[in-house]
């Protein structure tokens, strides 16, 4: 039945596609020769781009089909399926431009612009609104893949609760086979424990499986192996669950080295692009924000000079991208002899604090500085904020994966310090919402945090 279904949806797909190509296609010819561009050699009559269109029809879906897009993939995100998409898109109108360069078919380049624009957008909204419909027709209860799990442990368990969080993508978890007798008849997560896992070719003869997943612990890998030439002799799809969550800690997963499947422990939160681009988006907001704020500084500089004697700048060594040590610049907002007995973390009841400094930690108006150090490239605008060396050994020693919040550069303002962890708060808690932010990095989550402080995130009962 999955087949039938299967070969349907395909069709569908396909003739979505060609429907939105054809669209695409005619929308391009009218907006390029409709007066909005200035045009040099005349209008070609519509018949006569005839020979493209069915180019378009042929090259585009065989393209689509050589990249897996009519493959049936219920698990892949529909950011994987644009990304996709927008590499077959690019490929095939490479195709279509080679192709009629030999066959001599006269085309306008303007044209091929507008349409390749135009058929990625209405290509990728149809696949939007397929994907949409199956999801509900999936949430309502058709359209269904039953699971069988083998595992009745923590690897099992997190395999069951991950399939119930994406009821869209169509599996149920219908049975649990368990590797110890003694749990048998037992739920885990909510699915019954139906049998022993010397039980599993039974099962399958007596129960429609589309799938089996082995989420066994690591001191039961050695099972695994007799398990997978067991079901080697079955049409179901068999999938293993790693049991690497001990151990992948940051950005890991499965890559490929020479064509060698290695499985990565701890990688870089952010590609060369990326680190690019959030450089750039630095450099340019600091710049508007020192421009902007500049009347604010030296207000601020004159109240320090005037209320305390000392330096208005105040200079202390932080940790940050990678270990390296930078000055960090505030506005200096306690006595110049206040770690005269050592260095101690402040508090809201500080003694040590000047006559305005206590107003300036509450506004944050003392860490405006550090756009200088975005500028010279210590800082991100957003990050972990950094702290003093004399505390992050303790920290490590404390929080495990504290020193991952290092793979990154610190930042002016971040997650943790919007949603009110400063000051004398939970460090652990800071370090997961650092390593959330690292984890799910980009542009959006950037100025998402940056609109949110500007609006009042660092107003906080614990900023002192």
């Amino acid at each position: 039945m999955f087949g039938r279904l299967q070969r349907f949806y395909t069709s569908i797909k396909v003739a979505a596609d060609a429907g939105m190509l054809a669209v695409a296609f005619v929308l391009a010819y009218f907006t390029r020769f409709s007066g909005l561009v200035p045009i040099t050699e005349g209008v070609p009559p519509m018949g006569e781009t005839f020979v493209s269109l069915v180019m378009v029809l042929i090259i585009f879906p065989m393209t689509f089909q050589r990249a897996r897009l009519y493959a049936t993939n219920r698990s892949r995100s529909h950011m994987g399926e644009l990304f996709e998409l927008f590499k077959a898109t690019i490929t095939a109108t490479l195709v279509l431009v080679a192709v009629t360069y030999f066959i001599r078919e006269r085309y306008s380049r303007l044209t091929l612009a507008i349409f390749v624009i135009y058929a990625f957008t209405l290509i990728a909204l149809s696949r939007l609104a397929f994907r949409h419909v199956l999801s509900e027709v999936r949430r309502r209860g058709y359209n269904l893949k039953s699971i069988l799990v083998i595992g009745e442990e923590d690897l099992g368990l997190r395999t069951i609760e991950t399939v119930e969080s994406h009821r869209e993508l169509g599996f149920r978890v219908t049975g649990v086979l368990a590797l110890k007798e003694e749990k048998v008849g037992q739920w885990v997560g909510g699915v019954r424990v139906v049998g022993h896992v010397a039980g599993v070719e039974a099962y399958l003869d007596a129960h429609p499986v589309d799938q089996v997943i082995i989420a066994v612990p690591l001191e039961d890998q050695a099972r695994v192996k007799p398990l997978m030439e067991q079901l080697a002799l079955r049409t179901v799809d068999v999938k293993v669950v790693p049991d690497l969550y001990q151990y992948i800690t940051l950005y890991g997963g499965l890559e490929e080295f020479g064509g060698l499947p290695i499985i990565s422990l701890q990688g870089d939160p952010m590609d060369g692009w990326s680190r690019v681009a959030k450089r750039v988006f630095d450099v340019l907001f600091s710049l508007v924000a020192i421009g902007v704020s500049a009347p604010l500084m030296l207000v601020t500089a004159l109240l320090v000079r005037l209320t305390s004697k000392g330096p208005i700048l105040y200079r202390q060594e932080r940790m940050g991208m990678d270990g390296r040590t930078f000055p960090i610049l505030k506005f200096r907002t306690m006595r110049v002899d206040a770690e005269s007995q050592g260095a101690t973390m402040a508090s809201a009841v500080d003694a040590r604090r000047t006559p305005v400094g206590t107003f300036l930690r509450k506004y944050s108006l003392d860490e405006l500085p550090q756009f200088f150090n975005v500028l010279r490239g210590d800082m991100s605008l957003v990050g972990p904020r950094p702290e003093r060396p004399v505390f992050i050994e303790e920290f490590k020693r404390q929080i495990p994966r504290y020193h991952l919040r290092h793979k990154v550069k610190a930042g002016i303002t971040g997650w943790a310090q919007i949603n009110g962890l400063r000051g004398q708060t939970s460090i652990q808690k800071r370090i997961e919402y650092d390593l959330y932010y690292i984890e799910n990095w980009s542009l959006l989550m950037d100025l998402k945090i940056l609109l949110r402080t500007a609006l009042g995130g660092f107003l906080s009962k614990n900023a002192y």
